[in-house]
């Protein structure tokens, strides 16, 4: 074992047994399902940072340094399009809970569309929540070696059973307190990368990210416009991210989602200035391991650190958001017991496909486009659609997705070129669509 691995099982056994220790044991299913710590709700500072770090999670940053590398500050600026969801998800749920008192999601869809739509909707979520297991998983188990080694499944296999050892102990409150501190650690780790990059090279500045790149379609545009149209549905099969809007009152959690939007962007843009840097030195490969190699030991520790934390606060808000789904939402037991062995449920499910050999997917890009179909239904959640028009959207979404994933997209639809133009070109169609499909059977009713 080499030093940079032995000072890697340091990080993640030693973040991981603190957080055990100093981690909120819940006593009521309020403190472990809605993070009511002493009959208070997490404040705006408290649920900012914990969506924040839920969603810069391992795959999100590595996405955002290469981004870098590849399309120059663009790149940072396209992924970080992804946020618009904190503003849409934050205005939405808000009026939702305001103006007809809905205390959920699933409140909302078995309300207006029955229990066929929770259904679906509860399918989408599951398979969401059990991919973000093993993705981000897999992405720490690639800092401890190569994938299909016995280091690298080790790594996946303790850091999951740790992770689940601390959110286990107090569910939602666990996880609510461990990512305000992920949180603080994340910003004081990227200002220290961001120092050391920017003092290494004098002629590596501020105007040098900003003038990266070219704003072309083929440079990152594609990517940025696909990211902003999926930014209208994106947000509400991602439980992690509306389980938290339901837990303070709704004038703090509409303030925490506006500023959660604007702090992950910020953050996202400057961790891509890591792959700019990259970039500029001619670097090629997995950008934020290039930088942290040719930096030496301690800038690499402190990547793999950010690494870690960001994939243990996602870990955790999955963990307690299935358990949630399936005690809370879908009613199957309300009880301690049965939140804790959800989490257990989840965390076995999610790792199997570590071991298949699994390809680490892109959350934002395939899974974005499969539920596209979300978009009419919550952006017009006031409209007087029927329980048919919900499946509709739903499903045109999905054969959307599907045209991706198969790469069955007609090519004569596409009017941009480089690099993601397809998947912008399918948004678009694939939203039009589901908008046609959920209001027509109320233009054929009239």
């Amino acid at each position: 074992m080499t030093d940079i691995q032995i000072w890697q099982w340091c990080l993640v056994i030693g973040s991981s047994l603190a957080f055990l220790l100093f981690a909120p044991m819940a006593k009521n299913t309020n403190q472990f399902f809605k993070a009511i710590q002493k009959k208070k709700t997490p404040n705006t500072f408290m649920l900012m940072g914990s969506l924040v770090i839920s969603w810069i999670f391992a795959k999100s940053i590595t996405n955002a340094a290469n981004l870098g590398l590849e399309f120059g500050i663009v790149g940072g600026v396209a992924y970080a399009g992804y946020y618009l969801s904190f503003l849409v998800a934050g205005i939405v749920i808000y009026n939702i809970r305001t103006q007809s008192n809905y205390t959920s999601i699933h409140h909302f869809l078995s309300s207006k569309f029955g229990k066929s739509a929770v259904a679906v909707f509860s399918i989408l979520i599951a398979i969401r929540l059990f991919n973000e297991v093993w993705s981000n998983t897999m992405v720490i188990g690639s800092y401890f070696g190569d994938m299909g080694s016995s280091i690298y499944y080790w790594a996946i296999v303790v850091f999951t059973v740790l992770t689940l050892a601390y959110v286990i102990k107090g569910g939602m409150s666990s996880s609510i307190f461990t990512d305000v501190i992920q949180m603080c650690l994340f910003a004081i780790l990227l200002c220290i990368i961001l120092f050391q990059i920017f003092g290494a090279n004098e002629d590596f500045t501020t105007g040098t990210v900003l003038t990266s790149g070219v704003w072309s379609f083929e440079m990152g545009l594609n990517l940025l416009f696909a990211a902003l149209l999926q930014s209208f549905s994106y947000p509400f099969h991602d439980p992690v991210l509306t389980d938290r809007g339901f837990l303070s009152s709704p004038i703090v959690t509409l303030k925490s989602f506006l500023w959660a939007g604007a702090v992950g962007a910020i953050c996202i843009i400057l961790f891509s200035t890591i792959g700019v840097y990259a970039q500029t030195q001619g670097m090629v490969g997995q950008a934020a391991v290039e930088v942290g190699k040719a930096f030496g030991l301690v800038l690499l520790l402190i990547l793999n650190f950010i690494m870690i934390t960001s994939a243990a606060s996602t870990l955790d808000s999955t963990f307690s958001s299935f358990s949630k789904l399936l005690a809370i939402d879908l009613n199957l037991g309300n009880s301690l017991k049965f939140g804790r062995w959800s989490m257990v449920l989840i965390a076995i499910l999610g790792t199997i496909p570590v071991f298949l050999n699994a390809e680490i997917l892109s959350a934002t890009t395939i899974s974005g486009t499969m539920v596209i179909g979300l978009t009419p239904i919550f952006l017009f959640w006031k409209s007087k659609a029927t329980i048919i028009s919900f499946h509709l959207s739903v499903f045109c979404g999905l054969l959307f997705g599907f045209l991706l994933l198969f790469n069955l997209f007609p090519e004569n639809l596409v009017f941009t070129t480089g690099k993601y133009a397809k998947l912008l070109w399918i948004n678009f169609w694939g939203i039009l669509c589901c908008f046609i499909l959920y209001f027509t059977p109320t233009w054929i009713k009239k």
